[in-house]
């Protein structure tokens, strides 16, 4: 459990060290936005389209992660982590390999449709 983390105090320059650690709370620090964080599109787009089922919905996950500026980050680290599913980065990553798009479910058609 994260409950706190010992850390040197800010106010004190760093230049001198200090024997008074200061307790941070972790579990808020992870859970609390900052403003920046506002606008990034994973925090205001529907969680459930970064693990959607459509191929289509994948694909406007990934074009809202187009402007965002922790986009190598996010892909970095989901691929770090070897993330199970999901558009992480702009990119669709399944059992920690991006994959280029998302297939329809079902077995494709052997023979082309007559138009």
């Amino acid at each position: 459990m994260l409950a706190a983390l010992t850390a040197q105090p800010t106010d004190q320059p760093t230049d001198q060290p200090t024997d008074q650690p200061v307790e941070i709370d972790l579990t808020s620090a992870l859970t609390t936005p900052c403003a920046d964080d506002a606008a990034l599109p994973c925090w205001t787009a529907d969680p459930d389209l970064w693990f959607a089922e459509s191929p289509s919905d994948v694909e406007d996950a990934k074009a809202l992660c187009v402007p965002c500026p922790l986009r190598e980050a996010c892909l970095a680290g989901a691929l770090e982590r070897r993330e199970p599913w999901g558009v992480w980065g702009g990119q669709l990553v399944v059992s920690g390999v991006v994959v280029p798009r998302k297939r329809p479910r079902g077995r494709p058609r052997k023979d082309a449709v007559a138009a």
